[in-house]
C-alpha cells in the first residue's frame, strides 16, 4: 500500500523533473517519437521506419493529416496513447516552462533578501524600543507594526 502513495509522487517528481528543463523535455519528446515510431513499424506490417516515425510526428502534433493511419488494433492504441500523452503531458509541460520564464518578477525578493529585512526590521525595532525606554514611552502592542485587530479579534 505504501509503494501506491508513493508512485503519484514519484511521477508528479518526473513531471517536474522534465518541466524544469527544456532541453530534458526536447529529448523525452524525441525518445517519445522514436519509441512510438518504432512500435507503429512493429504492429503496421510492410510499413517502413521513415513512415512510421512521420507517422508519429503527425500524430504527435494532433495535425492528423490522414496520409498515413493505423489498420491493426495495436497501432489504434498505439495512437491513442501517443495523442493523449501529448495533449495531457507533453504540450501542457511545454506551455508551464515557456509560461514560467515569461512571467517572472524581476522586483520580487529573494529568500535571503527577505530574510534580511526582517532580521533588519528586528534591530530596529528592538533600537526603538531601547530610545522610548530611554524617554520613558510605553511600547504598546498597539504601536507595534502587527496589523489592526479585526471585530472577532478584539
Amino acid at each position: 500500500m505504501h509503494a501506491l502513495l508513493t508512485l503519484p509522487r514519484l511521477f508528479y517528481a518526473g513531471l517536474v523533473w522534465l518541466a524544469n528543463s527544456p532541453k530534458k523535455l526536447l529529448l523525452a519528446y524525441s525518445i517519445l517519437i522514436v519509441v512510438c515510431g518504432t512500435l507503429y513499424d512493429r504492429f503496421e506490417k510492410g510499413m517502413s521506419f521513415g513512415d512510421s516515425v512521420w507517422w508519429a510526428v503527425v500524430t504527435a502534433s494532433t495535425v492528423g493529416y490522414g496520409d498515413i493511419s493505423p489498420k491493426s488494433w495495436q497501432g489504434r492504441v498505439m495512437a491513442g496513447i501517443l495523442i493523449s500523452v501529448m495533449v495531457l503531458l507533453v504540450i501542457p509541460l511545454i506551455t508551464a516552462h515557456f509560461s514560467s520564464k515569461l512571467i517572472v518578477n524581476n522586483d520580487a525578493f529573494r529568500h535571503e533578501e527577505q530574510e534580511e529585512l526582517k532580521e533588519n526590521l528586528r534591530v530596529t525595532r528592538a533600537l526603538l524600543e531601547e530610545m522610548a525606554a530611554r524617554q520613558g514611552i510605553t511600547v504598546t502592542s498597539a504601536d507595534s507594526a502587527d496589523p489592526p485587530a479585526g471585530p472577532s479579534d478584539r
